[in-house]
């Protein structure tokens, strides 16, 4: 196929999707490549001291440096990849357990619902973040512990919305239909239930990553992620904040990106409930 055809073929898609919400979801794209190839993308070094301390951004240094004189482009670069790449994956985690949780209980139904159903309203009745902080702290510091007291509290969702759609999707003809003519068991669900549930969970998960990642950045801004020297973009806004009156450009610019993030993945989001709407 050529490319003339493969942008022809999305083309229906973007136009569902509105052109701010299509900005979104290239630039979560944009993102994905960047964190994906933050080590080959950064010009130094992020952890080794390349200049001056405090040094302004510039053509040598488009960031500037930070007080020990790193490059500071290349520690927000490699800060996308600590972010963002294990904001996904609590995003595909929660999605992958919660989502199977809901999918069972909707199909099954009778005590195995009914078990599964009491447990997610426990977890979406406490305190999702005071959980979170204080399974991180007794874990320890560290960004696998972070992302598993994350975890912990996040997949409630998927589970909760996998298994009223897949109650909602039982009752439609199709599938009563293929009750009838004597579908059962896996195939029943792999063939008529999960496809039927699959935009609601993706939606959410695109929106999920926004939260996620902003749980990320407070919980690493709070000493709960990597310890320093990691570039977390969360923690190296905290080391900075001190200077922020004077080397404006240190806790500005890792909070911007975090920021931008944020609002890229939010439309991204956006778009593909839009996109799936008018489909």
């Amino acid at each position: 196929m050529s490319r003339l055809k493969i942008f022809a073929s999305w083309q229906p898609f973007l136009r569902r999707a509105g052109w701010l919400e299509s900005i979104g979801i290239a630039g979560v794209l944009i993102v994905s490549l960047v964190a994906l190839l933050a080590p080959w993308i950064a010009p130094f070094d992020p952890d080794v001291r390349v200049a001056g301390a405090y040094l302004p951004p510039s053509a040598a240094h488009w960031f500037g440096t930070d007080e020990i004189g790193r490059d500071f482009f290349s520690r927000i670069v490699l800060g996308v990849q600590y972010t963002f790449l294990p904001g996904v994956g609590i995003v595909l985690v929660s999605l992958v357990g919660g989502g199977g949780l809901g999918l069972i209980a909707g199909a099954v139904g009778g005590t195995l619902d009914h078990i599964i159903e009491r447990t997610v309203d426990l977890f979406i009745v406490l305190p999702a973040m005071l959980i979170a902080l204080a399974t991180a702290a007794s874990l320890g510091p560290g960004l696998f512990n972070t992302m598993i007291a994350i975890v912990i509290f996040w997949w409630p969702v998927y589970a909760r919305i996998c298994r009223d759609e897949i109650r909602r999707l039982n009752a439609l003809p199709h599938v009563e239909a293929a009750r009838v003519s004597g579908v059962r068991g896996s195939r029943l669900l792999l063939r008529y239930l999960l496809p039927g549930a699959i935009p609601a969970l993706l939606v959410t998960a695109t929106h999920d990553i926004t939260g996620v990642i902003m749980t990320l950045s407070a919980m690493s801004f709070l000493g709960l992620g990597q310890p320093a020297p990691a570039p977390e973009l969360g923690a190296m806004t905290a080391r900075a904040l001190e200077s922020l009156t004077v080397f404006w450009w240190l806790p500005i610019l890792p909070a911007t990106v975090i920021f931008l993030i944020c609002l890229l993945a939010n439309l991204a989001g956006d778009g593909i409930r839009l996109a799936w709407r008018g489909a």
